[in-house]
């Protein structure tokens, strides 16, 4: 299996540490639900890198994280805004306070040529 980054070297991850109330089936249900629809505006913009993943620890199913890879941090808290004011359903079941993210910026990922000698087998 070759190997790939999880993300590129100056762009920026956004981790959402959150815990949830009530059944985590239904929380993840809907997030879906509106995560992969068409209303959703982190979708539409071309600074969106990677689309995210939603994490469920695994001690703690009401503990969650949503990680997501983008090439702005500004335009990331924008979107975020407007999506705010949309209120999808899944951010009800949220009881750890704001859904606001940490942001990250990537500082080191997996060099090309490791990459490339990855794929031809000589790491």
């Amino acid at each position: 299996m070759a190997l790939v980054p999880i993300a590129k070297q100056g762009h920026y991850l956004h981790v959402y540490d959150f815990r949830i109330k009530g059944d985590s089936a239904e929380f993840i249900r809907l997030f879906n639900e509106f995560d992969y629809s068409d209303a959703n505006p982190m979708h539409k913009s071309p600074y969106q890198a990677k689309d995210g993943v939603l994490c469920q620890d695994t001690q703690d199913p009401l503990h969650f994280w949503l990680i997501g890879e983008w090439k702005s941090v500004e335009e990331h808290a924008r979107i975020r805004k407007v999506m705010a004011e949309m209120k999808p359903k899944f951010v009800s079941m949220v009881v750890s306070g704001p859904f606001i993210p940490l942001y990250g910026k990537v500082v080191s990922s997996t060099p090309q040529d490791v990459l490339d000698r990855a794929a031809r087998g000589n790491v």
